[in-house]
């Protein structure tokens, strides 16, 4: 068995609340890519690493300097980092790839890791339901509706996104992250539904901010948790896959 591992971490939510009050996060997230990057063998991003991104064609917004020159070190070095992109970054088009050499990933994705098959996502809109947020996502993925925003001067556009995004997060607070029980987890029961077609040994997914890792039928299902509340990561040995909380 080799000594490297496969890491996974979601919901970093860079710039919550802002770029100076969240710095102190971003240097944590940064520091621990930097701690794994010896025994890396993959890094999984899986969504919501920005609590918002937009990539205007000849501009970059302000922040995350030491982060994306961390994702291009490790690239540069030959480690493959996988971003997904969740509800809060959902504009991230090609920049990062092209300028820090992630690969991106806008749906699910089905792999095997170390001859395990994993189901791999951020999991905003999947599951029975929520048809007001699916209907949101797809107004958000409307091509019409980045035109628009993207007339708009940045200091207003990112004022704007980022306001809405802390009012939602204020909104719903911690309270929002509590387990709702196997029966009214929408992860919980899309991965029934896979799981009723085609077998995979992990499902893994980030949104809704929850340390979960559960056996079910046969599978585990893994929420990763976040960097708001938990700071917590997913590790793949080969032989078992384990949440852990980064020390600050």
């Amino acid at each position: 068995m080799t000594n490297k591992k496969i890491y996974f971490a979601s919901d970093v939510h860079l710039g919550h609340p802002s770029l100076e009050e969240g710095k102190w996060r971003e240097q944590l997230f940064v520091k621990w890519l930097d701690d794994i990057k010896n025994d890396a063998q993959e890094i999984f991003l899986v969504g919501d690493i920005f609590d918002f991104w937009y990539e205007y064609k000849k501009v970059v917004p302000r922040g995350f300097t030491r982060t994306l020159g961390k994702l291009a070190e490790l690239t540069d070095a030959g480690i493959p980092i996988h971003f997904f992109t969740g509800n809060h970054d959902i504009w991230v088009f090609d920049y990062l790839a092209k300028e820090t050499g992630v690969k991106i990933y806008r749906e699910p994705l089905e792999t095997a890791l170390f001859g395990k098959k994993f189901y791999i996502a951020h999991g905003d809109g999947l599951g029975p339901g929520d048809k007001s947020y699916k209907l949101l996502k797809i107004v958000f993925t409307s091509k019409i509706l980045q035109w628009f925003f993207s007339r708009l001067h940045p200091n207003f556009a990112l004022w704007l996104a980022h306001s809405w995004s802390n009012a939602s997060r204020g909104a719903k607070g911690i309270e929002a992250e509590k387990f709702k029980g196997i029966a009214s987890e929408l992860l919980y029961k899309h991965t029934l539904e896979i799981l009723e077609r085609k077998h995979f040994d992990y499902f893994v997914y980030g949104h809704r901010h929850l340390m979960i890792n559960k056996p079910v039928n046969g599978a585990t299902f893994i929420n990763l948790g976040d960097w708001l509340y938990n700071f917590s990561y997913g590790v793949f040995d080969g032989e078992k896959f384990e949440l852990h909380k980064v020390r600050s």
